[in-house]
């Protein structure tokens, strides 16, 4: 088990769904999350990782968030790439998300298919940052993470909603 993940399971109040090889599916209040680290660890500060939150009191349904290794410099992009794919993210700080439920949709998606993915950044020093995450286990998460918060919800778990993540 990867550090970061070791910190995440750790980190209070979050209540533990799973593990699925370096995913982890986490409950925090109405929110549930389908978590990784990259494949080089971040410096204690900083911990990058990516989320995929689902809440259904707010309707969300895998919102995409990375917190970035290095703040990023303002105005500039950061990408996602899944397999290759392009997704271009809205970012200040250290924190970058999707910009819409559509691209949402779209990332969740290619996680769950995906083999792997890539985040990269220009630093507010002008350095390029890239960090990696392999996504063996992510669907597994993705799917652990939204079938509990709809049960906390009061919900009942249907297979169009998770086909539609």
């Amino acid at each position: 088990m990867s550090s970061m993940l070791l910190l995440l399971l750790l980190a209070a109040p979050r209540e533990v769904i799973g593990v699925h090889f370096g995913w982890g599916a986490f409950r925090d209040g109405g929110r549930c999350s389908a978590m990784t680290e990259p494949q080089r660890p971040g410096r204690d500060d900083a911990r990058p990782h990516v989320a995929l939150t689902f809440a259904p009191e707010q309707n969300q349904r895998g919102q995409f968030y990375v917190r970035l290794r290095r703040p990023s410099r303002d105005g500039s992009a950061v990408l996602l790439r899944i397999d290759g794919v392009p997704f271009q993210l809205l970012a200040r700080g250290s924190d970058a998300w999707s910009p819409s439920a559509r691209a949402d949709a779209a990332i969740v998606q290619a996680v769950r298919t995906g083999v792997s993915m890539t985040v990269e950044s220009r630093s507010t020093r002008g350095v390029t940052v890239r960090d990696l995450y392999l996504l063996r286990g992510a669907a597994t998460a993705i799917d652990a993470a939204a079938i509990a918060c709809l049960k906390a919800a009061g919900k009942k778990p249907q297979s169009d909603y998770i086909g539609r993540l």
